[in-house]
This record gives structure tokens, sequence and C-alpha cells, in this order.
């Protein structure tokens, strides 16, 4: 059994009693398995807390009594789901920005080559009941169709595979859209950097963006901005596919403005494989839909790549979405227009 360390200087903000719980609590949680005092005491030490076995198992009764570890007796403690919850609340100041270094470092890592169409691009999965899928086969290609998608292709993984940290549990089937984070990525290896400034719902009036209704920048959160949207009933994919009259997710990016004609030719080339999902680029230190945009750059209108899954939810199916999932192999897309056969294949 192997204890990884924790930052303790996450809980700078609190006592340096509940720093302690929380980081056995944190302990408990990377261990993955159980642990006894020993340990926790040991790798608390590691850290910097002057901290006895004694005390890390008074600890450990307090944390037993509120419920957030279970005694395992010789097997030592278990973190509990509510000490889950308890970890992940204590966290949320101190991850205020995490979804904004996420972006840049999953824009870093992936290694697409636009001229090979080879390497690994950034992807969403959902999570997915095929039958669920199969029956809101028509409306999730529709969503494709009308351009409301980043780009034309997308993935699908197997109960037991995995990407990122998440795995595809059995009778689940993972589905994976573009990520809008693939652009970043493709024009940072051409030289032109991309500031991410928020994720927002797009209002549509006869297939055209109108206005955003709804913004949460990415600074400023430690869940990405269409997973709220969607979880919280704002969206309207069905009018946007029946009249062109709804709401969808995409975000709001800034280039610098020399790249302008760069960043629009890369824009079509990516459009020409099925990664496209650049709805529009404004003009040097103009607004853009009213968004204000930087001297001396440019603004930009990127589509969200949950928008095809997420009509399922408008239509009264919950499923587990995670935006920036992890990188999947550009030559495990195919084009949406597969996706019903290929579902009929697994059933």
């Amino acid at each position: 059994m192997r204890l990884t360390p924790f930052a303790g200087k996450e809980f700078a903000m609190m006592d340096v009693r509940e720093k302690r719980k929380l980081a056995i609590l944190a302990a408990l949680r990377e261990s993955g398995e159980s642990a006894g005092g020993a340990d926790i005491a040991n790798l608390l030490t590691s850290q910097g807390y002057e901290v006895s076995e004694r005390t890390v198992r008074m600890d450990l009764l307090e944390l037993d009594r509120s419920g957030l570890t279970r005694n395992l007796g010789r097997k030592g403690r278990r973190i509990t789901e509510r000490g889950l919850d308890e970890l992940e609340s204590a966290h949320v100041m101190q991850r205020v920005g995490f979804l904004s270094a996420k972006i840049d470092q999953m824009t870093y890592w992936m290694t697409f080559d636009l001229a090979t169409r080879t390497g690994s691009v950034v992807v969403n999965t959902s999570l997915v009941e095929p039958r669920q899928m199969i029956s809101c086969v028509d409306k999730v290609c529709r969503v494709f169709e009308k351009g409301y998608a980043m780009g034309t292709l997308l993935g699908l993984l197997q109960p037991g595979e995995s990407i990122g940290k998440l795995v595809v549990p059995d009778g689940k089937l993972g589905f994976c859209s573009v990520c809008s984070i693939t652009l970043n990525g493709v024009l940072l290896k051409h030289g032109i950097p991309t500031r991410s400034r928020f994720g927002g719902l797009l209002e549509l009036r006869n297939g055209h963006p109108r206005r955003f209704v709804e913004i949460i920048t990415y600074d400023g959160t430690t869940i990405d901005p269409l997973e709220i949207f969607i979880r919280s009933a704002m969206t309207n994919y069905v009018g946007a596919i029946e009249s062109g009259n709804g709401r969808v997710g995409a975000s709001f990016r800034e280039f610098p403005a020399e790249s302008r004609q760069l960043t629009i030719d890369l824009a079509q080339k990516l459009d020409a494989i099925g990664l496209g999902g650049l709805v529009d680029v404004g003009m040097p230190g103009r607004d853009l839909l009213d968004i204000p945009v930087s001297e001396g750059r440019i603004g930009a209108i990127v589509i969200g790549g949950l928008n095809p899954v997420a009509i399922l939810e408008e239509l009264g199916m919950r499923i587990t979405s995670k935006a920036l999932s992890g990188l999947l192999d550009f030559n495990r897309l195919f084009h949406y227009r597969e996706l019903p056969d290929r579902l009929k294949n697994l059933i």
C-alpha cells in the first residue's frame, strides 16, 4: 500500500487541526484503499506536520464519528462517500482557476498534427446507456448536421475502457465528442497563443448567433460552464435543430490581432477534416456580439464540444458528462453518420 503526498498548502485558510484532518482524508482518498494510523502519521510527517501516531488515531476516531471514515479493524480506515464530499467541498476555494489551468495543460499535452492528421485530440466523454442513445440518435446527429457540434467526428469507448481518470462501467458507453480546446492546441502548434475567457449559452435566431445570454469565466469555476448549463436545464438544443431558434453551448476566445488570417486559415483546414468549430472571428480590438475585446486582440466564438450529447438531458435522460476528460487518438474518431449502425452492432 502506497500513500501519495497531498499539498498541505492547499489548507492554508484552515486551522491546524482541520488541515490535519483534511490531510488524513486526502491520504486515504489518494491511496485508493484502507490505511492504518502509522502509515498516515508517517505521510503527514513527511509533509511537514508535527504529529504523532496517537494524534492521528484520535483524529481518525473523530472522523469515524462524523461518518467521514470507516473503521475496518486491523485493515485500518477507508474514506467514505461523505468523506469524499467533505474533501471536495473544503477545496473549492483553493481550486478556483483550476479549470483554466487544466485548459492550458491539455492544450500543451495534445499531440495532433494537422499536416499528417495523426496524434491525440482533447475530448469530452459522456457515459450513456446504448439503448438510450439509440432512441435519440437522430436528434444527436441533427446537432452535428446543423453545425452545432465541434466538427463532425466522435468516438465510442466500450465498458472497461478508460480515458483520463474516467472508466466506462458495465452497461454504458463512453460517447467522446471533440473538445473545443483541441482548437487551442492546433493554434498553439502554429505559434498562436489562445486566451480562453468564458463558456456560455449562445442564443440563436434563424440559425445565426445573436448574443450570449449566460456566461461563466474559466478563471472563476472548477466545473466546465457547459456542464453547469446542461445540468441546470438552461439549454434549448431541440429548438436549435428544429427551428434554428434556441440556446447552445459556446465559448469565447481571444487571439493576437496579427494572427487573424492564419487563425481563419487553420480553422478552415480543421473544418475540412471534421474538427471545425470556429463560429465567428471579430476584428482587432472590436467587440464581438457585444463582448469587449482587449486592444491588440481579436475575439472569436467557438462551438461547445458537449453539445451533441447534451440534447439527451433535454429529453429527460440523466447522463454523466466530463468535459476535458482526456486525450484520444485521432484515428479512433469516426463520422457522426456512422453512429446509428455502430450503435446497432453493440446491442
